[in-house]
């Protein structure tokens, strides 16, 4: 037993957001003081072969901190020393915004998910772009990703995007357009062909590069064709796959799976994975694999389904700090074993059988 599992009992006890805000303040305590060398060391896996590069961006390894597990840009730092190879904060709104009411987020503890319905809580695009632009980045590729705020009207939201985006142009490493959230209302509407154009065409103009998107789960494959169609048409340089799902897969088995709100952990791992497969032999974009990601064999199995880098929030929650070492030393020995001298060369093999 390692020490977060001594300590997982006590953190579960704690009500989900209790614990995570614990846990942040944790890591905004400790990041840039010699602590954070200490985890340097016992987290990050050095190795040419772990390193990739996607979307003008140059990472150390593939593994990768989603969104919404540092909202305000706080821990970037921090995270980067628990050995992740890139960190993506946000998603920030133009508005600050409270998010809505508590409580907002579940625990699924027998089927290793979480549900929230947090609502894109956050402090604001003027307050995290001044953080950004006044704190230390960390030395690994930093997204930002961006939202809408909820009192914007959806005819508007081309403009809410881009003023978020000016405000945190600056430091960002790569930016994500989030249309695919289910916890803001008609949010997920901006996911067909007429709303997306206008969204990331203005943030094209207004000089947004690298930039992605984030698809939900939940699309219609016909749906997610027109979305790429867009990626192409825009020349965009990449795609997010997948956001959380509303679905309730049967095999649910926790007394929490009918709260309301976005599913993420285990549960949508093979949904993600298949849509990732779906868009690689549809597009050249690179792409960023999320959903269930929480060992080495979940991270390569979206890799070889044509994945440049993986992002994971709920398997952090779960197996705790050193997940990102302990998937990049597992994915080393896949690589060994399938006779791949890099994680490059392991992108989209599945696809090429």
């Amino acid at each position: 037993m390692n020490l977060y599992d001594a300590c997982k009992p006590a953190l579960f006890a704690l009500p989900p957001e209790t614990a995570h805000r614990a846990t942040h303040r944790l890591l905004r305590t400790v990041q840039g003081t010699p602590v954070t060398e200490l985890l340097r060391r016992r987290y990050v896996v050095a190795d040419d072969r772990l390193r990739t590069t996607a979307f003008g961006c140059s990472f150390p390894n593939p593994v990768g901190v989603a969104a919404g597990f540092d909202k305000n840009a706080e821990i970037p730092r921090a995270l980067a020393a628990l050995g992740f190879g890139h960190v993506e904060v946000g998603g920030v709104t133009a508005e600050r915004q409270p998010g809505n009411p508590r409580p907002r987020m579940f625990r699924l503890r027998a089927d290793e998910a979480l549900i929230n319905r947090m609502g894109f809580n956050n402090q604001g695009a003027d307050r995290v772009g001044e953080r950004l632009a006044t704190e230390p980045l960390p030395d690994v590729p930093v997204g930002i990703n961006i939202g809408k705020s909820k009192s914007t009207p959806l005819a508007e939201a081309p403009a809410d995007y881009r003023y978020t985006y000016e405000r945190v142009a600056d430091a960002g490493d790569y930016f994500v357009v989030n249309v695919s959230s289910p916890n803001t209302p008609g949010l997920r509407s901006l996911q067909n062909r007429d709303a997306l154009e206008s969204i990331l065409g203005e943030l094209v103009d207004a000089g947004a590069d690298p930039l992605l998107v984030k698809l939900s789960p939940d699309l219609p494959r016909p749906a997610v064709e027109e979305a790429l169609a867009v990626v192409d048409d825009l020349d965009l340089d990449g795609v997010i796959a997948t956001n959380t799902t509303t679905e309730r897969p049967d095999s649910l088995r926790s007394p929490q799976r009918a709260e309301r709100g976005g599913l993420s952990g285990k549960p949508i791992e093979e949904t993600a994975t298949d849509l990732i497969r779906f868009i690689a032999e549809r597009t050249d974009a690179p792409i960023v694999g999320v959903g269930g990601v929480d060992d080495a064999a979940g991270a390569y199995g979206k890799i070889r389904a044509g994945a440049s880098v993986v992002q994971l929030y709920t398997g952090l929650i779960y197996k705790g700090p050193s997940i990102a070492r302990d998937i990049n030393a597992g994915l080393l020995e896949l690589l060994e074993r399938d006779g791949f001298e890099s994680i490059e060369a392991a992108v989209g093999a599945d696809l090429r059988k």
